[in-house]
């Protein structure tokens, strides 16, 4: 077991903090399920710090990591929970390098779905909404304007490991992300409440059965106005029950798996 005060560790602990994360291009990755996903993406583990108790609870995870030649060091539960973001510390972390790429990068390809966050504030939704994004078959979800960090702890861990697999962007502008999206031919639909068209049309319609680019705002203000004007519609999520509206993390869930049905029913 290495001393709580060995200098990787040092370095890994201040990780947790978002300007020490830039500076080193690097991150955390809490969780078994998290850290198997890192392994699986190429060259992104750098070492891997766990307690006594996770590494008998993840001997198959600890041995494929030493057999891919990634160091695990084992680590006091002090030192665990020095290292989480969480309220109940998961034992085992993976100091990872940043994956996000460039804005162009990302629409290589031509994806047929994107989600684009616009000043995302609040990591829960944001990495849940990366997971549903991921589930639903985008390749890529773009964090721009004043989102929070994509390598917040928090975010990361709501990712479900899903930050692993597909293309991230961020720090851009959302009208940067905008301009991207329409070059790369994609619609661009903004998901407001008070959109001028209702998502169930062009469903009816088969408006989503072209590639999409989603816009979402954040959870107090939704997305801007001039955002909301940059896009090619506006688009409400149907309540027919009497709750005032959806989380934004359920309105995404909505609208990216609508896309993604119109897509495969289109082109099976």
């Amino acid at each position: 077991m290495i001393s709580d005060t060995n200098a990787r560790l040092v370095a890994a602990r201040r990780l947790t903090r978002r300007q020490p994360r830039h500076e080193a291009g690097r991150f955390l990755a809490e969780g078994a399920q998290a850290v198997r996903e890192a392994l699986g993406r190429s060259k992104v583990v750098i070492s891997i710090f766990a307690t006594t108790e996770a590494i008998e609870r993840n001997t198959e995870l600890v041995e494929a990591a030493r057999t891919l030649g990634t160091r695990v060091d084992e680590i006091s539960v002090r030192a665990s929970a020095a290292l989480s973001e969480t309220v109940r510390p998961q034992g085992i972390v993976a100091v990872c390098r940043k994956v996000h790429v460039p804005l162009r990068k990302a629409f290589d390809g031509e994806p047929r779905l994107v989600a684009v966050l616009v000043d995302a504030n609040d990591p829960g939704n944001a990495g849940t909404i990366l997971r549903t994004a991921d589930a639903a078959g985008a390749k890529t979800v773009i964090f721009a304007g004043d989102s929070v960090d994509v390598y917040n702890g928090k975010v990361v861990r709501a990712s479900a490991g899903s930050i692993f697999h597909i293309d991230v962007v961020s720090d851009v502008s959302a009208d940067d992300a905008v301009t991207a999206a329409r070059a790369a031919g994609c619609t661009v639909l903004a998901a407001t409440g008070g959109g001028a068209d209702n998502l169930d049309d062009l469903i009816s319609g088969h408006a989503l059965e072209k590639p999409t680019a989603w816009l979402f705002g954040n959870e107090a203000n939704g997305l801007p106005r001039e955002v909301i004007d940059s896009a090619d519609r506006s688009v409400r999520v149907p309540v027919y029950g009497d709750a005032e509206s959806l989380n934004v993390a359920a309105a995404a869930a909505v609208c990216l798996y609508s896309s993604a049905r119109a897509h495969k029913l289109a082109h099976s």
